[in-house]
């Protein structure tokens, strides 16, 4: 694909992802073919994929590959059963070139989600506490926030926790992001040029290590909390890209290629 190189990451590897023609990254103790590539040689962080999902990949590029890219190429991550699309009218062609539109960006992430209003049963069994701290959310008219989105499925209190570790540029802006935010761009994947992805890393890789030191790994445990820092990552891409970049959003697709009518 001209000046646009995606990186299609998978933890196990999948006959049709060969369709895609996007270069494979592999995480995990999976065994994969040689058109793979993975990340547990060189600069590396390959014993954290349990914790960091994805990311181990992308750290690992950002350390060993980014430097040799050109300039003006557009590099970007997608998962093994989500994929860029063209454009909206092309639903079922998965991306492969750079529409012209992009000239004007620097930038491309997801389609944002909306986290839409949250069930009282869900708020009892699993925000008891943001109850007791705000029994207001009780009310007719409650919405999720990012911040309370968070606290239902990824621990209470451990996003804002994280959040006063962040470098100070951020760290009081992203606050209210969450707090006021009922929706976020999802899943860490983004298309941008190089000098944006390197910056991007950079801020990310620095604030997750910090949350190390206070969250650890020992203790994150179940589906939910075990990749913590994914989902820290996640939402901090949302407000990162906003604030920093000329950015665009992408729609996705959700589901294996063997559905697609056209690649």
């Amino acid at each position: 694909m001209k000046n646009l190189e995606i990186y299609c990451v998978t933890d196990k590897p999948l006959k049709y992802l060969n369709k895609t023609g996007y270069i494979l990254g592999a995480v995990g103790k999976n065994k994969f073919p040689k058109n793979y590539i993975k990340c547990n040689f060189k600069k590396n962080i390959f014993f954290k994929e349990k914790y960091y999902s994805e990311l181990t990949f992308h750290y690992w590029f950002w350390k060993n590959e980014l430097k040799n890219k050109k300039k003006n190429h557009w590099i970007g991550f997608c998962q093994k059963r989500r994929f860029w699309l063209q454009e909206k009218k092309n639903k079922n062609r998965i991306l492969k070139k750079t529409p012209k539109i992009w000239k004007n960006y620097e930038a491309i992430i997801c389609s944002k989600i909306n986290l839409g209003k949250p069930k009282l049963s869900k708020l009892i069994k699993r925000g008891w506490k943001n109850v007791i701290s705000s029994p207001n959310i009780l009310s007719s008219k409650r919405k999720y926030s990012i911040e309370l989105h968070f606290d239902l499925f990824h621990g209470y209190g451990n996003l804002i926790k994280a959040i006063e570790l962040m470098h100070k540029k951020d760290r009081e802006e992203f606050k209210k992001y969450v707090k006021n935010k009922n929706y976020f761009n999802p899943h860490i994947m983004f298309i941008a040029k190089p000098r944006i992805v390197n910056l991007w890393f950079k801020d990310l890789f620095s604030w997750l290590l910090k949350c190390e030191k206070v969250f650890g790994f020992k203790k994150l445990k179940g589906y939910d909390t075990t990749r913590l820092y994914a989902y820290l990552a996640e939402r901090y891409l949302s407000f990162w890209f906003k604030k920093y970049t000329r950015y665009k959003e992408m729609p996705i697709f959700f589901k294996d290629l063997s559905d697609f009518s056209e690649l």
